[in-house]
Order: structure tokens, then C-alpha cells, then sequence
């Protein structure tokens, strides 16, 4: 495995950590298939998924960012390239088990994607977020369809056509940032929402997320009915109280 991204388990806790900081975390495809992979498989070791980084930003974007190809591939072949990206973002919405991401620095592009799309993102008060892509002649589609169940039409069109940082208070009134918490206590905040978490049971946390990743899919007849059906299930399990 890369030194470009580490995966450690940490008793219930999955920890992945984005480990390019003299790059910004700057992500290549290998970075984005090793995340893909632990997403998927994080559910038969751990209760959630942790995604940190090292260094000053979370992630700047991908690391071919402002490259311009010598030859521009045909659309299938550019369509191939693109699906590690997708693949990636599809992963968080599938884990099995809850991800949160922790946001120190800048998260941009490939990063502002991420930290969107993960079910709970904590940023630090001095953290920032930027949709670049327009301002490297990229039509930014890929992070748009992370953040397009997370973030308003009205805010998805400003990020995108201004490519303007964002402050976390900003990331948040957007859907970006879940909480904004002191720099110097992040960890600690972090800390004991997975505490939290991990004391909740498992069939309930699990299904929690089983019943937001389709619920906003539906109609609402449907995502009522889904929630009587699923509610009635669990609840009358005795998992929830062994």
C-alpha cells in the first residue's frame, strides 16, 4: 500500500489518513482507489470510518489539478479515467458503517468533494473549502455530484462559477461542514463523537445509515414507509439491548 494515504485500525475506529502534506494532500488515482477500498471493506472490522490528514490542508484537489494533457483522450477513455474519482464518492454514500471526515486547512476540489460527501464532517474554525475546477478550465461535474444531495442549487451555483474559499461557518450554512469546533479542541470533539457513536448499538447505527442513504431517493409516502417498516424491525430486536 502507498505512504500516500495510511489505513490503520484502531480497535472499532478505521482510520484513514490522507499523508501528502507537502503537497496539500493533493490526491492521485492510486490515493482515490486505496480510500475506495477501505470505505467498502470498513464494515467488516470497524463501527465507523475516521478520515484524517497530515499537514496544514485536509486535501488542495487531485494532484493532476492545472495539468493540461498533451492529447486530449476520447470520451470513453476520459469517462474510464473519471470512474476512480466517482468511485470514490459512490464508496462513502455505500459504506456500511458511518464516515466521518476532519477538516484542518484548506479542502478543495477532490477534498471539498470528500469532506461533503462523508456522513459527518467536523471542521476546525480556521478551515476553508473552494470548488477551483472552473478556475483551471475543468468543468467541475465530479465534485458537483458529491455535494449535489448536500449542498442547495443556489449554493452549488456559487461555489462552482465563483471559485470562491469559503470560510467553515460559510461551509456549513451550505450543507458542506456538519460542526465547527475550536482548532485546538478538534481531536478532542472528534474524540468523543466516536465515543458516542461506538456506545450507540450497532444495528442502530448501522441502520441509521442504511435508511438515510435511501430515504432521500424516494418519495416522501415512501421514505415514511420505509422508516415505519425499518423503525419496527430494530427496535424490536434484542441486539438493542444485548
Amino acid at each position: 500500500m502507498s505512504e500516500d494515504i495510511l489505513v490503520k485500525q484502531d480497535g472499532p475506529i478505521l482510520r484513514i489518513t490522507l499523508n501528502r502534506p507537502e503537497h496539500g494532500n493533493g490526491a492521485t488515482d492510486p490515493m482515490a482507489v486505496t480510500l475506495t477500498e477501505a470505505l467498502l471493506k470498513a464494515a467488516e472490522t470497524s463501527r465507523l470510518v475516521v478520515l484524517n490528514a497530515n499537514g496544514k490542508d485536509f486535501c488542495v484537489g487531485r494532484a493532476s489539478m492545472g495539468q493540461r494533457p498533451a492529447t486530449l483522450p476520447e470520451a470513453i477513455l476520459r469517462r474510464r479515467q473519471s470512474e476512480v474519482i466517482f468511485n470514490t464518492y459512490a464508496a462513502f454514500r455505500s459504506a456500511g458503517v458511518p464516515t466521518i471526515a476532519v477538516v484542518r486547512g484548506l479542502a478543495a476540489g477532490f477534498g471539498c468533494a470528500i469532506a461533503g460527501v462523508a456522513d459527518i464532517t467536523i471542521a476546525a474554525e480556521s478551515a476553508t473549502f473552494q470548488i477551483p475546477e472552473m478556475a483551471h478550465n475543468i468543468m467541475p461535474t465530479m465534485v458537483m455530484s458529491a455535494l449535489v444531495d448536500r449542498v442547495s442549487r443556489k449554493d452549488l451555483f456559487y461555489l462552482t462559477y465563483s471559485t470562491a474559499i469559503i470560510s467553515a461557518a460559510r461551509a456549513r450554512e451550505a450543507g458542506i461542514v456538519s460542526e465547527i469546533v475550536p482548532d485546538g479542541e478538534l481531536d478532542n470533539f472528534v474524540a468523543a463523537l466516536c465515543k458516542r457513536i461506538i456506545d450507540t448499538p450497532k444495528l442502530a447505527t448501522d441502520n441509521a445509515k442504511e435508511y438515510l442513504r435511501r430515504a432521500f431517493t424516494m418519495d416522501v409516502p415512501s421514505a415514511v414507509d420505509y422508516a415505519r417498516n425499518i423503525h419496527a424491525v430494530i427496535n424490536s430486536s434484542k441486539e438493542m439491548w444485548d
